[in-house]
């Protein structure tokens, strides 16, 4: 018999690994495009986009993850769950800063404005409220909304509060008097989970399980247009000039061409936007 060369046995050791990291729920995108906030379960998980791995990991306390809320400064994340408990992290340390119960019942949708320095949280129980970041206590208790708030949304530059309901009504609010300026009904006649705001800040589109979106001037409340997306929404993103995204610049082509043809119109540029529902 030959001998036979011996070969050392070899160890490998994983340089990666993939593990769960969503479960259904809330999603977040940090501003700079380079982390994903994901619900997973009653915990919160921080994704590097450039690689996949989970790179932070949120503990939670035994309920689901009902919302999420990313700071612009892409540090500060705050978190919602069944619980009632919402929680503000420095999420780049994994440090809990504190906890509170703002609301009776579960909060649906969170959102931080573009100071870092407030949220707004929207309820099941009706109701709305802003809390200082800082200080720990409500500036804003808003209320009036008939269902479950399902979309808050802060305007970027004005002193402007957006909210959705399930039963199709869309409210502006004024932060400086405290007040509902505008209840913008009759645009639908169901649930409206998704809010976005019109590159120059004057129209808030909204859309809706019932198949359309609604783009509204918040100056004066009325309703531009309604668009039929043929299917249930819960989600939209309005996309900016130039995007790649598939067929945006096609649409925004066309939509320009259109509203310069019309007779004694002015030529402007296409709102174009993206939908996410129930195909997808």
């Amino acid at each position: 018999m030959s001998a036979e060369t011996l070969q050392p046995k070899a160890i490998y050791e994983p340089v990666t690994k993939l593990e769960a990291f969503y479960t259904g729920g809330a999603v977040r995108v940090t501003r700079d495009h380079k982390h994903i906030a994901c619900a997973c379960g009653d915990e919160v998980k921080v994704l590097e986009v450039a690689t996949g791995i989970v790179s932070r990991t949120l503990p939670g306390d035994s309920e689901p993850i009902t919302s999420l809320a990313v700071s612009p400064d892409c540090r500060t994340l705050v978190s919602a769950s069944r619980s009632l408990q919402v929680k503000q992290w420095d999420w780049t340390t994994g440090e809990c800063k504190r906890t509170w119960k703002p609301h009776r019942a579960p909060v649906a949708d969170l959102a931080i404005d573009a100071s870092g320095g407030y949220v707004a949280s929207g309820s099941a129980d009706r109701a709305i409220k802003v809390t200082d970041l800082a200080g720990g206590y409500v500036t804003h208790h808003f209320t009036g909304h008939g269902g479950i708030v399902l979309r808050v949304l802060f305007h970027p530059k004005q002193l402007l509060l957006f909210s959705s309901c399930d039963d199709g009504e869309v409210r502006i609010w004024d932060l400086v008097t405290k007040s509902c300026v505008h209840s913008l009904k009759g645009g639908h006649m169901s649930a409206v989970p998704a809010l976005a705001l019109s590159p120059d800040g004057w129209h808030l589109l909204s859309g809706g399980r019932d198949k359309v979106v609604c783009v509204w001037d918040i100056r004066n409340g009325a309703r531009v247009v309604t668009v039929p997306v043929f299917e249930a929404l819960e989600g939209i993103a309005v996309l900016p000039a130039g995007s790649a995204f598939p067929g945006a610049a096609a649409a925004a082509q066309a939509g320009s061409s259109s509203s310069s043809s019309k007779k004694g119109s002015t030529a402007h540029k296409a709102l174009c936007f993206a939908t996410a529902g129930e195909k997808g």
